[in-house]
């Protein structure tokens, strides 16, 4: 008998490959000479996030099963987890901000696709012509809906092939277990993504117009538009798992880091304002708006006993009524000193963030860098850049 050995496969491995071509083989099978353990196979994939991944599946699929157990105990005669659970999971827990993995795609695409294989397979008595006619109008039928979940394909095909249980309970399939199975699972996923520091269901975030004008916002006057991405959509022709606004999102994010690349590296510390006038959170609305118009400036860092920036206040948040400044503040926008400025592109033209609070470990301001300053900055930048070039 011939046992497998490692010595002697490398052995083979060497006297059949060139010595000038056995690094390129051993670069491509190690990665470039390191055993890589996780190499991300989706766009902005961590190990933290497949492992989070693992541990969500691991806990969402047991309980569901767990409690479907409970609910309907031991002599139930159908099962009590379905197998396109298993497949949601995995878009739940892995991929949560994919569209095919929101909420209302997770439950009414595996109920309505088990509605429609329950019907097909009353209809259609051949087993081979059934499954691809229920896929098809599963596919068809999500479409319609807008609760695209490709488990759903194998729970259409469940209902089909399920057997003599799942045919005596007729349309009620579709409800019990894979409607229970699926509001228990998006149920934990919700829950589970709380505390695995991602939005579910997630929701892109798009640009507005904060002034109730016709203008388009600041960040759509220059660059390229949303009409722009569809039309990019229109002309590659291919169906992509994100979201419209993501993409439209995660190409102004290019954008502005090509641009700070371009620029070079200016820390936040180089262009702040380092005399911060700031204003105790019980201070009274008639000091904050005198400091304001003494000092000229549109935001104040509001600040508690022990100088930590709790909140941020100016003109239109005293415009409101209120005893003291804490009851009138609003969120601060915060910034560690060696960030990079032009990272402060986005909030300082959001509409609303007219100063950015510079602040250090502990929460208490260091510094503020208003538009004014970021302005200057990128202008000093591109006259260097200019000064070089010529």
């Amino acid at each position: 008998m011939r046992y497998f050995s490692v010595e002697s496969s490398f052995t083979s491995f060497r006297n059949a490959v060139p010595p000038d071509r056995q690094y390129t083989w051993l670069q491509k099978l190690s990665g470039n000479r390191q055993f890589k353990l996780f190499v991300p196979v989706l766009a902005g994939a961590t190990l933290r996030d497949r492992l989070m991944a693992c541990c969500g599946a691991l806990i969402g699929i047991g309980l569901t099963g767990l409690l479907c157990a409970i609910g309907y105990g031991r002599g139930f005669d159908m099962p009590l987890l379905v197998a396109p659970m298993g497949a949601s999971a995995v878009l739940l827990f892995a991929v949560p901000a994919s569209p095919l993995a929101q909420p209302w795609s997770i439950i009414g695409g595996n109920t309505i696709s088990a509605l429609v294989g329950v019907a097909v397979a009353r209809l259609i008595h051949e087993p081979v012509l059934a499954t691809g006619i229920a896929v098809a109008l599963a596919i068809g039928a999500m479409s319609l809906t807008r609760c695209l979940h490709p488990p759903g394909g194998a729970a259409a095909l469940t209902a089909v092939l399920g057997g003599p249980s799942v045919a005596s309970t007729g349309f009620l399939f579709a409800l019990v277990p894979v409607g229970l199975n699926c509001v228990v699972l998006v149920g934990f996923g919700w829950l589970f993504h709380k505390f695995s520091r991602h939005a579910y269901p997630h929701r892109s975030s798009p640009i507005v117009q904060t002034h109730g004008t016709s203008d388009l916002p600041a960040q759509l006057r220059v660059g390229f538009r949303t009409e722009d991405v569809d039309a990019a959509l229109a002309d590659l022709g291919e169906t992509f798992d994100i979201d419209r606004g993501d993409l439209d999102h995660l190409l102004r994010r290019v954008e502005l880091r090509a641009f700070e690349r371009s620029q070079g590296f200016v820390s936040c510390a180089d262009i702040m304002s380092r005399d911060v006038i700031r204003i105790d959170e019980n201070a009274e609305p008639p000091m904050a708006r005198a400091l304001l118009l003494e000092h000229a400036v549109r935001s104040l860092p509001v600040v508690d006993r022990a100088a930590r920036v709790v909140g941020a206040v100016g003109l239109r948040e005293l415009s409101r009524p209120g005893l003291r400044v804490r009851d009138l503040m609003s969120e601060a926008r915060t910034v560690a000193p060696d960030a990079p400025a032009l990272r402060l592109i986005d909030p300082l033209t959001d509409g609303r963030t007219h100063a950015v609070v510079v602040v250090d470990a502990n929460r208490r301001a260091v510094g503020i860098v208003t538009q004014t300053d970021l302005l200057a900055a990128i202008s000093r930048s591109r006259d260097s850049s200019s000064a070089k070039v010529a």
